[in-house]
Parts: C-alpha cells; structure tokens; sequence
C-alpha cells in the first residue's frame, strides 16, 4: 500500500518547537498549498495543511523556517478520530513530515549572500550513518 504525500506552501503561523515527556523533538505548522484550478471571476482558493514533524525534522523546521516561508514537505498522510468535548466524532488529518526542504529563494529566507552559492539543503529523519558517501569519477562501469 502507498501513503505518499508531496506539498509545496508557505507557512500560515510561527512553528513552536516543543519537547514530549520523552525527550523527542516535535513540532506542528500549517501550510498554505494554492489550489490548481481558479473558476472564472473567482479568487485563487488554498488549502491550509496540518504537518507534524519529529525529531531532527523538527528541530530543522524550527531553526529555519518561520511565518511566510516557502517550504516543501515530503511525508505520510495520518488520520486520527476522536470525540469532541460535545460529544460529536470527528476526524482529524495530518501530514506527518519525513523530508522537508528550502523552495523559496535566498532572499525570501533571509539568507542572500550574492557571493556565496550552493544548492538548497533538505533534511531528513532517517539516519544516514549506515551509508558511505559515493564518488563519482564519471568512469561507466561498462
């Protein structure tokens, strides 16, 4: 079974880090994503997103992402249901981030140093210690 999700917004509110009983990083935001089809003589409409990410992913947002920034979100789609204080089910549904990256440009960020250029950094929470880094010396192994 495939539970993939890929968005491109921008923030709606100021991400809050915060720490479980357990120690593990998370934090909540909300994206804007501009919907694809405009009907004739109406505004662009948008979706607002609820996205949770954990641990490195978290604390990667909350250093580097703020009200306004564009960010792009690789992850799972995660639904909850529960019983309000009124006693009405509800469901709730969230993206639950794996992956998230810098889209906007260096300016936007806060980050322009015209002398300086590199591509955008992502980060992920999969631990990478296992793997070694490969160079290419542009010889084909045929």
């Amino acid at each position: 079974m495939i539970n993939s999700v890929v968005l491109m917004g921008r923030l709606t509110y100021e991400p809050e880090l915060r720490t479980t009983p357990n120690g593990l990083s998370v934090i909540s935001f909300q994206i804007a994503c501009d919907r694809q089809y405009q009907a004739r003589g109406e505004e662009r409409k948008a979706d607002f997103i609820d996205v949770t990410a954990w641990r490195q992913t978290a604390e990667f947002v909350s250093r580097y992402f703020h009200k306004g920034s564009m960010i792009a979100v690789e992850g799972s789609i995660q639904t909850d249901n529960f019983t309000d204080k009124d006693g009405n089910k509800r469901k709730s549904v969230t993206v639950v981030a794996n992956n998230v990256s810098f889209c906007g440009s260096k300016a936007e960020s806060g980050t322009a140093n015209p002398t300086f250029s590199q591509p955008a950094p992502s980060y992920s929470s999969a631990d990478n210690s296992d793997f070694e880094e490969i160079v290419d010396d542009d010889d084909l192994p045929f």
